[in-house]
């Protein structure tokens, strides 16, 4: 496995559980509002995978999950059979992904390795490359949200909403497009790291009554509606 980066704790990215966070290097897309620069270009020094597995080992009891993103985590060759070593230390397992390559998830989901999944949904389909920065397989976009929805033990779609590149009539697009799932996420849109696309970040985000007011208008769509990040 090629790792990026890897965080010890977060009480935040698997929803009610106690994670560590494993970070892969390299992704086929190009986000212009992506953080993670220098992981999607594989310009970071890689961790072993034998330091993750053995600091795992040492807290089993004490962790109760991990939450393996990207950059693209079904990239990495060798992503099921460390999933599996993950999986015999009992810890539940949420992989982050943007959905570009369905049978990698669809075999994973069909192993039982995953738990949990979340996929991110960067725009409605006529702006998907715009948002994604390269051409997408859009056939294989929808064949993950299918799949995710019909397989996964729990899971969740969600979208970065970036002013300047996302409109409100944007996301209720995707509402529909999403709708019946069980679970979708408004995200704001931060700048922790180096974004591929420096000029966002002057960018204003987008304030709290307008993802307030998206909110109304698309929660019906689904079982569970949410604003994360204000």
């Amino acid at each position: 496995m090629r790792i990026g980066g890897f965080q010890k704790t977060s009480l935040l990215d698997y929803p009610e559980h106690l994670s560590a966070i494993i970070w892969t290097s390299g992704c086929n897309f190009r986000c212009p509002f992506c953080y993670n620069r220098d992981l999607v270009l594989e310009k970071r020094a890689l961790i072993p995978e034998k330091e993750i597995l053995a600091y795992l080992k040492k807290r089993q009891g004490k962790l109760e999950a991990i939450v393996i993103t990207g950059g693209e985590p079904t990239l990495q060759n060798d992503l099921t059979d460390f999933i599996k070593k993950i999986k015999k230390l009992s810890y539940l397992i949420k992989l982050d992904t943007n959905g570009a390559n369905s049978g990698i998830l669809t075999n994973l989901l069909d192993e039982q390795l995953l738990d949990y999944v979340a996929m991110d949904i960067k725009a409605p389909l006529e702006k998907y490359k715009t948002l994604s920065g390269k051409k997408a397989d859009l056939k294989n976009i929808e064949a993950s949200i299918n799949i995710i929805r019909q397989k996964a033990p729990d899971y969740e779609f969600r979208t970065t909403v970036v002013s300047g590149l996302l409109t409100k009539n944007d996301i209720v697009s995707i509402a529909q497009w999403l709708d019946g799932s069980k679970r979708y996420i408004l995200q704001q849109f931060t700048i922790p790291g180096e974004l591929m696309d420096k000029n966002l970040a002057i960018q204003n985000p987008y304030p709290k009554d307008f993802f307030e007011s998206i909110l109304m208008e698309i929660k019906d769509y689904f079982n569970i509606c949410e604003i994360r990040g204000l």
